[in-house]
């Protein structure tokens, strides 16, 4: 008795099925991380726009003796407001730096963040940063606007 091996021609059904799977827990691991990601990138991007405000009232600041008095939005050198994907407005105001952000995350729409003059030591311009996102949602926004910025 001759026995014929023969030959698979394709995947059967359970094989398919372990493949689906394993790529369903794949993207149930990769998309929160995702998500973290991009509101991390687009918080970086916030802190620059916030970046250029606070160069220009530092130098304002400085021609003005180290006093922030008088250091507006669209005054002495700081430019008007520029509206982006991540930042809705800016204000300024005596040296305070307000951002107010687009929906960068999840519950962001609309939260500020604020830069303060700490302290002006000679030339040195020393910012305390501030935000007001609360909750578990924002955890991981908050920490990378506060990281990110000097606060005394």
């Amino acid at each position: 008795m001759q026995l014929k091996a023969r030959a698979q021609q394709g995947f059967t059904l359970i094989e398919l099925m372990i493949v689906v799977a394993i790529i369903g827990i794949l993207a149930a691991v990769a998309l929160p991380q995702y998500r973290t990601y991009t509101s991390r990138a687009k918080a970086a991007n916030a802190i620059t726009v916030g970046d250029q405000y606070k160069s220009a009232v530092a130098l304002c600041i400085q021609e003005q003796g180290g006093s922030a008095t008088g250091c507006n939005l669209g005054e002495k050198g700081i430019p008007a407001t520029v509206a982006t994907k991540e930042v809705k407005s800016v204000a300024v105001s005596d040296g305070t730096i307000v951002l107010t952000l687009n929906d960068i995350g999840k519950s962001t729409d609309g939260k500020k963040i604020t830069f303060t003059v700490a302290n002006v030591v000679g030339e040195a311009v020393i910012w305390n940063t501030t935000t007001d996102m609360t909750g578990s949602d924002t955890t991981v926004l908050v920490d990378a606007i506060t990281k990110n910025n000097v606060s005394s």
